[in-house]
């Protein structure tokens, strides 16, 4: 075995690398390597780990499964996060009578103290998502929701909400509806929101999982809300999603 760095015949079996294949040490220079290395990672590979990454799953777990270093999946997912769209075009509605239903979920960044509120709008008749906002739960993100949303909806749409007070400050009053879960009128939003959670190991409540750049955290919720709108209409709803984010904390 020779050093690749100094050319030394001073080697020594080092360990081996997350696939198992033996590693080596130079004494003269100091040099790890491996003999014949493979870097490229088949697409047949990178194809799974873009399903699993949909799956809440962290990316430890991944990295074991598809047999690649963390340390690679960590910038083919960064790098993944990065190209993300952060906008869809939702379908359009001709104006008329249109009902959107409006919820926020809690979420944190690197730790609980920092928290991210994801405001999501969804059409009731016909489940799409058609505004979200990542930011903090105040009136600024009320108003960031409002301003996700396509005009057809601003102009008419009736809005259902809970009863936090961020709603009642952006949305026109006279077709602001604030109800309470037991009416069933915002189940549909709800709905979306324990999907989310099931899905993005990032939401999850009480996780390892979470997110430390606000950029992996936004990437992460696109990532698969355009997988989600991407399924056909019996397992997706025929979701469509708008948003604007905040450029701030992973």
């Amino acid at each position: 075995m020779i050093c690749p760095k100094c050319h030394s015949s001073n080697v020594v079996k080092n360990g081996s690398i997350h696939n198992q294949k033996p590693k080596f040490s130079c004494k003269d220079c100091g040099r790890q390597f491996v003999e014949k290395p493979e870097n490229r990672i088949p697409q047949e590979k990178k194809d799974l780990i873009d399903k699993l990454l949909l799956e809440r799953i962290p990316l430890a777990g991944i990295a074991r499964v598809a047999g690649v270093s963390e340390r690679w999946l960590q910038g083919y997912v960064n790098r993944k996060y990065q190209e993300v769209p952060r906008h869809v075009d939702v379908q359009k509605k001709p104006k008329g009578k249109l009902t959107i239903q409006c919820d926020e979920i809690w979420s944190f960044v690197g730790n609980k103290n920092k928290k991210q509120w994801v405001w999501l709008a969804i059409d009731k008749g016909t489940g799409e998502v058609v505004g979200v906002f990542v930011g903090d739960r105040s009136q600024k993100g009320a108003q960031g929701l409002w301003d996700s949303l396509p005009p057809v909806y601003r102009q008419c749409a009736v809005c259902y909400t809970d009863f936090w007070k961020a709603y009642q400050v952006v949305f026109p009053t006279t077709r602001h509806k604030a109800v309470g879960k037991e009416t069933g009128l915002t189940n549909k939003i709800e709905r979306f929101n324990c999907t989310l959670r099931q899905r993005v190991s990032r939401l999850v409540r009480q996780t390892l999982s979470f997110s430390k750049k606000i950029e992996n955290h936004i990437g992460a919720i696109w990532y698969f809300v355009h997988h989600y709108t991407q399924q056909p209409p019996a397992k997706a709803g025929g979701l469509k999603l708008r948003t604007e984010s905040p450029d701030t904390g992973r």
